[in-house]
């Protein structure tokens, strides 16, 4: 099946997922994680990516930003790429790729679904058994969007910053978003719409980018189509 191509449009949140190859492990220490982090935080700086939320799990990781650029993403995630795997091969004797191929991502809805993907995304380590509550596991945004730990380079969606006034009102309002669980359907859709690049939103926001697209962003209905009369 022919890879579909990616779709832009400006400061339209994203989620990605990168995978490491065969499932295998891309973090082992701790060290490992804050390397992680600061190639991050440079090349998103250097090249206008905003990040909004993340986690990273033992092999792979999850990202929500806004593109400023049409090449934003691609040279964020090339530049990480590169000098992480670097860094991991060299730290423990090993060559080769480290990639499960290209990233993945889906563009999001930011009114229907921004918040959910973060709780999504944050949620991770609780849905894997790592973690009893997103709090315990140290790797991931819940810290900086939950709890106000500092994070500079950490840019807060509009949508997070209308939960309040004032950053404690913010993250006091954001912890509340934890106490209902994520739905099955949530979940999935946003699972399916990011291995299969389509797009994730109502079908009014489909539709919109579709058309700026030029490219179908939803699989086709199930069934066969009644003919009309």
């Amino acid at each position: 099946m022919a890879r579909l191509p990616r779709i832009y449009v400006k400061n339209q949140p994203q989620h990605i997922i990168q995978r490491g190859n065969n499932r295998e492990l891309i973090f082992v220490d701790k060290q490992d994680y804050i390397f992680y982090l600061k190639c991050l935080q440079e090349t998103s700086k250097r090249n206008e990516l905003n990040i909004h939320a993340f986690v990273l799990m033992t092999n792979h990781v999850h990202l929500l930003v806004s593109p400023q650029h049409e090449s934003s993403i691609s040279k964020v995630m090339q530049s990480i790429g590169r000098r992480y795997v670097q860094y991991f091969n060299y730290a423990y004797e090993r060559t080769g790729t480290l990639w499960e191929g290209r990233y993945k991502a889906t563009l999001i809805d930011s009114e229907a679904y921004l918040l959910a993907c973060m709780r999504y995304i944050e949620l991770n380590p609780v849905r894997a058994n790592i973690s009893p509550h997103p709090k315990a596991y140290r790797w991931s945004s819940y810290h900086c969007n939950a709890l106000g730990v500092s994070c500079e380079w950490l840019k807060h969606h509009s949508l997070y910053r209308q939960l309040g006034n004032d950053p404690e009102d913010r993250q006091k309002a954001y912890r509340a978003l934890f106490r209902n669980r994520l739905t099955r359907e949530t979940i999935d859709g946003i699972r399916d719409a990011t291995n299969k690049a389509w797009v994730l939103g109502s079908d009014r926001f489909q539709k919109k980018i579709e058309k700026l697209a030029d490219r179908r962003v939803a699989p086709l209905p199930k069934g066969r189509q009644k003919k009309k009369k």
